[in-house]
């Protein structure tokens, strides 16, 4: 049996939370590394598996695969200000994704609120997506 150190691309795929095809395609971005072959096989190791959930958590943070990569580049450069600038970037897309929600909860709420109050015509929630 693999072990962690050293498995297969199901194997790693699997303890990564991610499928094989998601693996392939962040080698095809550059994301992650192609490994060595051994015996026909492809062997992925604990640095693999760091990279691979680095990934998964930065994409949970929202920030895309494009600043993905430049966040792992600048992991060997231990530059903080380009860190702390792609960051700061990512929560102010986040606040004005926040806030397009919060409006648009706003604007439901208020048709749905109209709609209860009233029995005759229209429902205000159908009318509002004509």
């Amino acid at each position: 049996m693999a072990t962690r150190m050293e498995q297969t691309i199901a194997g790693f795929a699997r303890e990564g939370g991610v499928g094989v095809e998601t693996v392939r395609y962040y080698q095809r971005r550059g994301l992650l590394p192609v490994p060595r072959k051994s015996g026909g096989i492809r062997h992925y190791g604990g640095e693999d598996l760091r990279r691979l959930r680095f990934i998964r958590a930065a994409q949970s943070a929202g920030f895309t695969l494009e600043e993905i990569a430049e966040l792992l580049a600048l992991e060997a450069t231990n530059d903080r200000a380009r860190v702390r600038k792609l960051a700061g970037m990512r929560i102010a897309a986040l606040d004005a994704k926040i806030a397009q929600l919060q409006a648009a909860r706003d604007v439901l709420t208020k048709l749905a609120r109209q709609c209860a109050a009233g029995t005759r015509g229209p429902c205000p929630i159908l009318s509002a997506f004509e």
